[in-house]
């Protein structure tokens, strides 16, 4: 019986495999690199469908480096504009917020960051061998490229207006007050006073410290531009348009599929070229029993005793899942491949009852197989590993291998089997003829010549990817050959 039986669904049914969504756009652009971009904010513990969609980029980032031979990151965006607090004015009952960054100082964001996340990527990054870095919402606000963004938004505000705030067409700036850093929250009486070639003039009202002016201007990272939903995606998807070597893939939650109309819409009013737009890719939605999303803030409002049977304690704090890091980072990755294997699988959502079903099906020994680097390999050379007689693995230094070092272990795998070896050195030439100079042919394939080993190498890598540099990687056996599912 199958693990996991889904429904067809239109854009399923037009994909062999998941990964194929990218597979336009990677043709058409040929990028040196693809970036993709996942947003959390940093409001508190992450609940699983957080971690579930941070998994899922890591993952389709290994996949899209292995099937398009491109360099690939993570860009992990730190959404510390979160609001911390939320008070009304007591004379205009207008909502006002303060955002993490503004309640806790870029100390206790990093500190968040740290306690929260850091770990876990870490171990994500291990698992995958793909790299991420970490920025935050109030460094990305701050940089010239947002800010000029944002102002050639305002040229087109009347056009993007209804788009971003389609039932009343007020968009939510908000410009904190500078002596206590709270605004208010739908930007009720922020106002665009004037726009030219030195920047924007905004007007705004605090509660305490009444009426204030606040100039934006590209190379200035201050005052604070805290941008609602909607508008912040807007400039990042347009920023993240402009560098044509890269391509951007937004990785966003299933909820996301509705709002994303809206900010198309705005793309399109501010003239964005298609090629422009950024990829989208939506994860699986992770639902309660009721069929709505699992939601830390619902749950929050209406109080633990609302908690559904269903709904495991760990699934809404990740960071109380109990065992190692590693091990819960091996578990999702299993999952996300589970869902990655056919598209079916991976483009709907999931409840947390069939989502626990699905963890605790994974195969015992998936809990017992050490963290390895994969490699395929041709069946002629896995027969040499596998008997012990090549100790050295020659490859082309790409991103994939740029952590590799010695006592990593690596996994060959070849037509369902796979064989488990240590990593005893690495060594790194300019190409395959220095390499040959250094290391024997004997070790690479004792059945070979320098010559003929030499020509088999490249034709297997053509001179753009032995440009990039060669690697000799000394193995050593680690446990037998086996069957991948014995």
């Amino acid at each position: 019986m199958d693990l996991l039986v889904s429904p067809n669904s239109v854009l399923a049914n037009a994909l062999m495999r998941s990964i194929d969504l990218l597979r336009p756009r990677v043709h058409a652009n040929r990028p040196d690199r693809i970036e993709f971009v996942v947003g959390t904010q940093i409001n508190g513990a992450p609940h699983l469908g957080t971690n579930l969609v941070q998994a899922a980029a890591f993952s389709l980032a290994k996949i899209a480096r292995r099937e398009f031979g491109v360099e690939t990151v993570v860009r992990f965006g730190a959404l510390d504009n979160a609001p911390h607090d939320v008070e009304l004015d007591p004379e205009t009952h207008h909502a006002y917020q303060r955002t993490y960054f503004h309640a806790l100082g870029k100390a206790g964001i990093d500190d968040l960051i740290d306690r929260y996340y850091r770990a876990f990527f870490d171990s994500l990054a291990d698992a995958t061998d793909v790299d991420y870095t970490i920025e935050t919402y109030t460094d990305q606000q701050a940089a010239p490229g947002f800010r000029a963004e944002f102002l050639r938004s305002l040229e087109h505000l009347d056009g993007i207006r209804l788009w971003l705030a389609p039932s009343h067409g007020n968009i939510h700036v908000r410009v904190p007050c500078p002596e206590c850093g709270w605004a208010e929250k739908r930007g009720d009486r922020t106002r665009l006073r004037g726009l030219g070639e030195d920047g924007a003039e905004f007007t705004a009202v605090c509660m305490d410290h009444g009426g204030y002016e606040a100039h934006i201007d590209p190379e200035d990272g201050s005052p604070y531009l805290d941008l609602a939903t909607l508008y912040r995606n807007l400039v990042k998807e347009r920023l993240a348009g402009h560098d044509r070597k890269v391509l951007p893939v937004m990785i966003k939650g299933g909820d996301w599929t509705f709002g994303c109309q809206l900010v198309d819409g705005a793309l399109g009013a501010m003239g964005t070229p298609v090629a422009q737009i950024p990829m989208r890719i939506f994860t699986p939605q992770v639902l309660a029993p009721t069929g709505a999303k699992l939601s830390k803030s619902l749950l929050r409002q209406q109080g633990k005793t609302a908690l559904p049977a269903d709904v495991e304690p760990w699934m809404l704090d990740t960071t109380t899942v109990p065992g190692h890091v590693d091990d819960y980072v091996d578990a999702l990755l299993w999952l996300v491949g589970v869902m990655l294997a056919d598209p079916k699988h991976f483009f709907r959502s999931f409840t947390v009852r069939e989502l626990a079903r699905l963890m605790h099906a994974r195969p015992a020994q998936q809990t017992d197989r050490p963290r390895a680097h994969e490699m395929g390999i041709y069946k002629r050379y896995f027969d040499l590993i596998a008997s012990g007689k090549k100790t050295t693995e020659i490859r082309v230094n790409d991103a994939s291998r740029r952590n590799l070092k010695a006592g990593k272990l690596i996994r060959f795998k070849c037509q369902g089997d796979e064989v488990l070896t240590r990593v005893t050195y690495v060594h790194r030439y300019r190409d395959f003829e220095e390499m040959f100079d250094h290391e024997s042919v004997a070790s690479v394939n004792p059945t070979a010549s320098r010559e003929s080993q030499l020509a088999n190498i490249r034709q297997i890598y053509p001179p753009d990817r032995e440009a990039a540099g060669v690697l000799a990687i000394g193995i050593e056996l680690v446990g037998a050959a086996r069957g991948s599912d014995s």
